[in-house]
C-alpha cells in the first residue's frame, strides 16, 4: 500500500448493511471519523431482502418449536416453514441441539429480557435516523397482521398475545369481517388476525440503507469498495487494502453479516454463527387490489407485504450452505396458497432472490470487543431482527467504542458468552 493512496481515520467499518451503516453513522455523530468498507454498494446483500418490518412487537425470539407435530414435518421437509438440506444437516447438528436447548422456556424468556431493551427503541432509533436523512414520511406506522386459517391456531394466538401483558405491546383481535375491513382484498380462507400496532414498516428496505449511507457520506463519512477479508493487524491498528485506495484505522467494526466468519475465523475467534437462508419474489395485484400492510400467513408459512416493487412474498427458513446454489422450494410451496389469500398476479422478476441470516444459537447477537485484539469490535448475527435492530445496536455499540453510558446493559451481547 503506497502512502499516498491511504485513507485514515479513527475507526473502519466493515460491512454497509443496515447494522453496519447505523454503527457508521452513530460514530459520526460522536466525533469519530469514519470508513465504511464493503465488497458491494450499500443495502445491496441481506439488508434489500427482508419484508419491511420494523418489528417492534416481536419480543419472544425465534425459537424451536416445541411440539412433537410440528417438529416432525419440519423434519421431514413437510412445513413452508422450514426446509433443511439433508447433507448439510451433520454439519449444523451441534448447532440445532444448542438452539433447541436455548428454546426450552426459560432460557427463551432471558433471551426476550435481554433483547427486550434493543427491541423497546427499534423504532424511535430509526424515526431519529430517518428524520435525520429527510425519510421520515416513508415510515409507515400502520403496523403488520398476523393472520390464520383455522379456529385451533387463531384461539393459540390468541392466547400467546394475551401472555406478553408485561411489555405493554398494543394490538388488536380481528375476526374475518373486522380483517377484511382492515384490509378489504383479503379472502374469507382466513378466520381471524392479530394485528399489531406497535411496529412500523417501510416499503424499500435496500433503499432505506442507501438513504442512511447517503447521510453518512453527506457528514463526512468515507465508503471504499473492497473485500473484507484483506483486513491486517498491524502496529497501532488495522489496514485493509481496498479496490482503488488503502484505509487505516485504530480500531475495526466487523458487521458483515452473515459473512462475519469471513473475518472472525482468520482472527482465531469460534463463534457459532449460522446462516438461515431466505427467499423472496414480487408479484403484481390483479385489479386494483391492494394490501395497507405486511400481512402474514401464520398456517400458510408466508407473508406477504407492500413493498415499492410490488407485492413481496417472503418465505421462512432454509437450512443449507450459505454459498449453495439457491432452491427455491418455499417459494414454490407457498404461492398457491398466497393465491388463495389475495389477488397475485404475475411474478415480476425472473427467478426468486435469496439472502442469509445470520443467526447465533442463544437468538441474541454479538455486540462488543473482541478480547484477544486491541481495537476489533463486533456487531452481527441479528437473526431475523437485522433491519428492526440496527439503529438501536448502532448506538449501542458507539456508545461503548466512545466511553458513554449506555442506553443497556451490553453484557448479555458480549462475544465472551461463547467462551464460557
Amino acid at each position: 500500500m503506497t502512502a499516498q493512496a491511504r485513507h485514515r481515520a479513527d475507526i473502519i467499518v466493515l460491512g454497509a448493511g443496515i447494522i453496519g451503516v447505523s454503527v457508521a453513522l452513530h460514530l459520526l455523530r460522536r466525533g469519530r471519523s469514519v470508513i465504511m468498507v464493503d465488497r458491494r454498494l450499500a443495502g445491496e446483500e441481506t439488508s434489500y431482502g427482508n419484508a419491511g418490518l420494523i418489528e417492534r412487537s416481536s419480543v419472544i425470539p425465534y425459537g424451536v418449536p416445541r411440539d412433537l407435530p410440528t417438529l416432525l414435518r419440519y423434519g421431514l421437509n413437510r412445513s413452508a416453514d422450514v426446509n433443511f438440506d439433508w447433507t448439510y444437516l451433520p454439519r449444523i447438528a451441534p448447532w440445532l441441539w444448542r438452539f433447541w436447548r436455548e428454546s426450552a422456556p426459560k432460557p427463551l424468556a432471558r433471551a426476550a429480557a435481554d433483547m427486550w431493551p434493543l427491541i423497546q427503541r427499534s423504532v424511535i432509533e430509526h424515526e431519529a435516523l430517518m428524520a435525520e436523512a429527510g425519510l421520515l414520511p416513508q415510515l409507515r406506522k400502520t403496523g403488520w397482521i398476523e393472520s390464520y386459517r383455522s379456529e385451533k391456531t387463531f384461539a393459540r394466538a390468541r392466547k400467546a398475545a394475551a401472555a406478553l401483558h408485561e411489555f405493554g405491546l398494543n394490538y388488536d383481535v380481528l375476526d374475518t369481517k373486522a380483517l377484511q375491513q382492515r384490509e378489504p382484498h383479503l379472502s374469507d380462507v382466513l378466520v381471524g388476525a392479530v394485528h399489531w400496532l406497535d411496529p412500523a414498516t417501510i416499503a424499500d428496505p435496500g433503499a432505506l440503507v442507501k438513504a442512511y449511507a447517503k447521510l453518512f457520506a453527506d457528514k463526512g463519512g468515507v465508503f471504499l469498495k473492497g473485500d473484507a477479508g484483506k483486513l491486517q493487524e498491524e502496529k497501532g491498528g488495522w489496514s485493509i487494502a481496498t479496490d482503488t485506495d488503502a484505509a487505516t484505522a485504530p480500531q475495526v467494526v466487523v458487521a458483515l453479516g452473515p459473512w462475519s466468519d469471513v473475518v472472525y475465523r482468520r482472527l482465531g475467534y469460534k463463534i457459532p454463527l449460522l446462516m438461515k437462508r431466505g427467499y423472496h419474489i414480487h408479484f403484481g395485484s390483479k385489479g386494483n387490489s391492494f394490501l395497507n400492510r405486511p400481512v402474514v400467513d401464520v398456517d400458510g408459512g408466508f407473508l406477504l407485504a407492500p413493498m415499492a416493487r410490488g407485492i413481496r412474498l417472503t418465505t421462512g427458513i432454509e437450512f443449507a450452505p450459505r454459498d449453495s446454489l439457491p432452491t427455491p422450494i418455499q417459494i414454490n410451496r407457498t404461492e398457491p396458497r398466497a393465491r388463495e389469500i389475495f389477488p397475485l398476479e404475475n411474478r415480476i422478476e425472473p427467478k426468486p432472490w435469496m439472502g442469509s441470516r445470520p443467526c447465533l444459537p442463544d437468538m441474541r447477537p454479538v455486540i462488543g470487543r473482541g478480547a484477544r485484539h486491541s481495537g476489533l469490535w463486533f456487531a452481527f448475527g441479528h437473526n431475523h431482527h437485522g433491519l428492526t435492530l440496527g439503529p438501536a445496536t448502532g448506538r449501542l455499540l458507539a456508545e461503548m467504542m466512545t466511553g458513554q453510558d449506555t442506553f443497556t446493559d451490553p453484557a448479555p451481547f458480549a462475544l465472551d458468552r461463547f467462551a464460557r
